[in-house]
């Protein structure tokens, strides 16, 4: 044999070695397969929680429904509470959605006269909300926003100041009786679903839209009293109501107005960790029931050019997955120009739930769209799965506020009791003084040293609106004589001129600015802007008040002596300026946002009433 045969062969004593080896290779490759085999099967599904009693009685509720009701529950169609015959095209409209399609529920809003908002008669109100739970098959959840009580829509009830003016005044305590009382009024009304608190931290100052509507522009701020509010709100067992959050995921530093466009929140996802989530985030931990979308473009979650409310990655991807939310998500209402320009017809209702939410509000078309929604159902874009998700969360919420064929009508003889609670009149009374907060006082003017001869000019928006009655009538009680005209944009600068007559006898000119947030905090209009300029330059100081959604307005006359601000547009408000004018109460209240270039969150120069000025 060849020596190379030779040394091809391994030694003997090798052989034991290497079948040692080969038998180790063999079971540790029946290991990784073992390993590999376990791997690849899916992990076992937690196991879901059980339910609740609420969400059984829901389940039940449930299964006897069609698809097309199951779809129909997820609708919230908008009425007009105003006195109606039950034979006009209006009334049987809400006849047709309640009795016939099965809507899920109703939100009251007021009607638009003249330009001008008319608040809802409390009685007339609830006399209707009765009349529709009556026909209803599944009782109805009616919303309303609620965001200063039931004052916000309907006329005759306590006015809670704007919770900007809360901010001002630091008064939590007052937020959490404001949430109490808020649910009290509602449940007597016969709403079960308050569309508040706003949870957007308005840190621009452009914003249209937001502004004092907001808590302020410090988020831990705002999450305190939108905390205190659905603390206070789901204190009284009796009164059991759903909060909402708004506008998910913060409306707050928008330029827009998602009532007019597609408004662009364009901040980076650090910034929104920071500022925009930190209040939904404790609305979460504090139980809040619904949560709002925002109709706007979100580049730092969605990089679509697409409203969020329609967006899976905001509504399922961030506020479901990773905030972990389970309760109700509602859209903003959908007839809203963020939303219709993009979308038209059924195709919003149908991307919304794609998106996750679960409740639409005030769809343009209601019918339209069940029928968008149930045919996506039928061709299998939308699972069925899906609908009954969102079904048996709105089904729930109904059970989780007592609302039964037995319970759904309200005591209309016990309403008065609740709308006029003096401890409620009281607390709103409170806040709306606290809040008062002097930015701006050069020459000490701050109470008026000689309120009977100063002259008053009030700029409204328009004049034949209550905005500023009260405010003349509180000044003029206490100094009959003062000169004081009230005035829009519409009067000419002559006119103005005319009106104010000769400032150098003046000890000093009054400006109260009412501005709303339908005039998008825009600076005085038309001749008004230019004279209050002219009026800064004249012989008298001006001491400029912002009464209304508009605490920024020192940017556009900086030339004032003096700036004040009540960071509300309630009678109460304009009542609270006048008594500080006059010295009858402190003022304390501290800017619960910054007017950039003038003055920074937390600012205020405290006055203590003084024996010359009580």
């Amino acid at each position: 044999m060849p020596s190379s045969a030779v040394g091809n062969r391994a030694p003997v004593r090798n052989r034991p070695h290497n079948a040692l080896s080969f038998n180790l290779r063999k079971s540790l490759a029946l290991l990784l397969l073992s390993v590999l085999a376990f791997a690849a099967k899916p992990a076992p599904k937690p196991k879901a929680p059980p339910l609740t009693p609420d969400q059984r009685s829901a389940q039940s509720m449930l299964k006897s429904l069609s698809l097309h009701d199951r779809v129909a529950q997820l609708v919230i169609g908008v009425a007009y509470a105003d006195p109606v015959s039950s034979k006009s095209r209006e009334f049987q409209k809400y006849v047709h959605w309640v009795r016939d399609l099965h809507v899920g529920g109703l939100i009251i809003n007021n009607t638009v006269h003249n330009g001008q908002i008319r608040l809802a008669e409390a009685y007339a109100m609830a006399v209707f909300l009765n009349r529709m739970q009556k026909m209803a098959k599944i009782p109805l959840l009616v919303g309303g926003d609620f965001e200063r009580g039931a004052s916000m829509r309907v006329n005759d009830s306590v006015k809670f100041p704007f919770n900007m003016a809360y901010g001002a005044a630091n008064d939590v305590d007052a937020s959490r009786f404001e949430g109490l009382q808020t649910a009290r009024e509602a449940r007597a009304l016969g709403v079960q679903w308050v569309f508040a608190p706003v949870a957007d931290v308005n840190s621009n100052p452009a914003n249209p839209i937001i502004n004092m509507r907001a808590y302020g522009e410090d988020p831990e701020l705002v999450s305190r009293h939108v905390a205190a509010f659905i603390d206070g709100a789901h204190s009284d067992p009796n009164n059991m109501v759903l909060v909402t959050a708004k506008h998910f995921p913060g409306h707050g530093d928008s330029g827009e107005d998602s009532h007019k466009g597609l408004a662009l929140l364009d901040k980076d996802r650090e910034h929104m960790d920071s500022i925009e989530l930190k209040p939904f985030q404790t609305a979460i931990a504090h139980g809040v029931d619904s949560i709002m979308t925002a109709h706007m473009s979100v580049p730092a979650i969605e990089p679509d050019d697409i409203p969020a409310t329609v967006s899976p990655k905001i509504l399922t991807g961030l506020l479901r997955d990773e905030l972990q939310f389970r309760n109700l998500i509602v859209t903003d209402a959908m007839d809203m120009r963020g939303l219709t320009d993009e979308f038209k017809g059924g195709e919003a209702s149908v991307r919304a739930l794609l998106a996750g939410a679960d409740v639409l509000l005030m769809p343009p078309n209601p019918e339209a769209a069940i029928k968008a929604v149930v045919a996506a159902v039928e061709s299998g874009r939308i699972s069925r799965q899906r609908i009954d998700e969102s079904a048996l969360r709105v089904l729930t919420a109904k059970v989780h506020v007592g609302l039964s064929n037995k319970k759904k009508l309200v005591d209309i003889e016990a309403l008065g009791d609740i709308l006029e609670a003096p401890d409620a009149a009281e607390s709103a009374e409170r806040v709306a003084e606290r809040a008062i907060t002097l930015v701006k006082d050069e020459k000490r003017l701050v109470p008026l040293a000689a309120p009977k001869e100063a002259c008053v000019l009030i700029a409204v928006k328009r004049r034949n609106t209550a905005n500023g009655q009260r405010l003349a009538q509180e000044f003029q009680r206490r100094a009959p004589t003062v000169r004081l005209i009230t005035a829009d944009g519409s009067l000419p600068e002559s006119a103005l001129e005319t009106a104010t007559g000769d400032t150098g006898t003046c000890s000093a000119v009054v400006v109260a600015a009412l501005t709303d947030i339908s005039d998008g905090g825009a600076p005085l209009a038309g001749a008004l802007g230019p004279f209050v300029d002219k009026l800064t330059n004249g012989p008298a100081p001006v001491v400029f008040v912002s009464v209304g959604s508009n605490p920024y307005l020192l940017a556009q006359f900086p030339k004032v002596a003096a700036y004040m601000a009540t960071f509300s547009l309630t009678p109460l408000s304009e009542a609270a300026a006048v008594k500080a004018l006059f010295g009858e109460i402190p003022i304390t209240g501290h800017l619960p946002v910054s007017i950039p270039g003038f003055a920074t969150l937390g600012d205020g120069i405290q006055v203590q009433v003084t024996a010359r000025n009580r």
